[in-house]
C-alpha cells in the first residue's frame, strides 16, 4: 500500500492512498500518539467512515424496492483514494462513485479528505459532494485510534474532559444494531475517567453531545485536545485491555434495531440536494495536559 507524509518542526504524519487512512502521527520527539494498527488486536488505524456509520440491519441497504449488501461502516476505508494535492504540511484526497461502489450503494457521490499541518496541530476536512440529479442520502464519520496510555503514565490514570457538562443518557450496541434502551451516562460533569469496563459491552454511543471538543490525557505529560464540527453525533470505543482508544465523531449511527426501511429513511442519515456540498472537519492539538 503507497504510504505518504507531511511533516513540519513538530509532527510527523504518515496515511495510506487506501482508505486515505491516517496510520501515524509522531511528535518531534519519537513519541506516536496512534494506536498501532496490530492485526491480532485491530488492524485499523483511523478509518474513513462512509457511506454508512456503523451497521445496517441484516448488513444490507434497501433503496428503491432494491436491496444492496453493504458491510458494517461502508466501503471507503478499503478503497483507494485518488491524490489531487500534495506538499509539505497539506494533502487532498478524492474518491467518487464508479462501478464498483454503485453495485452496493446506488447514488453518485465525491468524498474529499484533506489533511493539514499547522504547528503541533493535524486539521481533517472532509467534503461530500452530490454530482447527480436526485438526492444523496449518507452518513459519514471519523474513526481515529489514539494510544491507551497515551505516554508513561498508567493506563488507568487517563481520562477525557469535555468542553460542557453532558448529562444526557448513552446507547449501546445489541449485535452490531443501535439498542433502544438508555444508559446514564459515566460523565460525571465534564469529566469521564477512563476504565476497561466502559467497553465491555462494545462502543458508547452519544447521539446528544453537546460538546464539540474534549481533552483526552492524563494528570501529568502531554493531552491532546480533540475537536470537530459538522459531526452531531459521538462515539468512543476501545476493547478492554486494547492499547487504543478511538475517539469518533460522526455523522449517522448503526441502524436501530427495529429498523428495516428505505435508506433515505434511516435515522442519522444526512440527504444532500443536487450540487450541494457539505464540510465536516476533525483536529488534534498537542498540548500539555489542563488542569482539571
Amino acid at each position: 500500500m503507497e504510504s505518504c507524509f507531511l511533516g513540519n518542526e513538530r509532527l510527523r504524519v504518515e496515511y495510506l492512498a487506501r482508505g486515505a487512512e491516517l496510520r501515524s502521527v509522531r511528535l518531534d520527539s519519537g513519541q506516536e500518539l496512534l494506536w498501532s494498527g496490530d492485526p491480532a488486536v485491530w488492524g485499523r488505524v483511523s478509518p474513513v467512515l462512509f457511506p454508512v456509520v456503523g451497521r445496517l440491519k441484516d448488513d444490507l441497504l434497501h433503496h428503491g424496492g432494491q436491496s444492496y449488501a453493504m458491510a458494517q461502516h461502508g466501503f471507503a476505508r478499503d478503497r483507494t483514494f485518488r491524490l489531487l494535492e500534495s506538499s509539505r504540511e497539506r494533502c487532498l484526497w478524492s474518491l467518487e462513485d464508479d462501478a464498483e461502489s454503485r453495485a452496493q450503494f446506488p447514488f453518485p457521490f465525491e468524498l474529499r479528505i484533506a489533511y493539514a499541518l499547522n504547528g503541533a496541530a493535524l486539521d481533517v476536512t472532509y467534503e461530500l459532494r452530490n454530482p447527480g440529479p436526485g438526492p444523496l442520502p449518507a452518513s459519514l464519520g471519523a474513526h481515529p485510534a489514539f494510544r491507551w496510555p497515551l505516554g508513561e503514565m498508567p493506563r488507568e490514570g487517563h481520562w477525557l474532559h469535555f468542553a460542557q457538562p453532558e448529562p444526557a443518557p448513552v446507547r449501546r450496541l445489541r449485535e452490531g444494531l443501535l439498542a433502544p434502551e438508555l444508559h446514564p451516562t459515566p460523565v460525571e460533569g465534564t469529566t469521564l475517567s477512563l476504565r476497561d469496563e466502559l467497553f465491555e459491552a462494545d462502543a458508547l454511543i452519544f447521539p446528544d453531545l453537546q460538546s464539540r471538543e474534549v481533552f483526552y490525557g492524563a494528570p501529568e505529560g502531554i493531552s491532546l485536545r480533540f475537536h470537530w464540527e459538522g459531526f452531531p453525533h459521538f462515539g468512543l470505543w476501545s476493547k478492554p485491555g486494547a492499547g487504543f482508544l478511538c475517539l469518533e465523531p460522526w455523522h449517522g449511527f448503526a441502524s436501530p434495531w427495529d429498523f428495516a426501511g428505505d435508506f433515505l429513511q434511516k435515522p442519522g442519515v444526512m440527504v444532500l440536494n443536487p450540487g450541494e456540498t457539505r464540510s465536516f472537519r476533525w483536529g488534534i492539538e498537542v498540548m500539555a495536559a489542563p488542569e482539571r
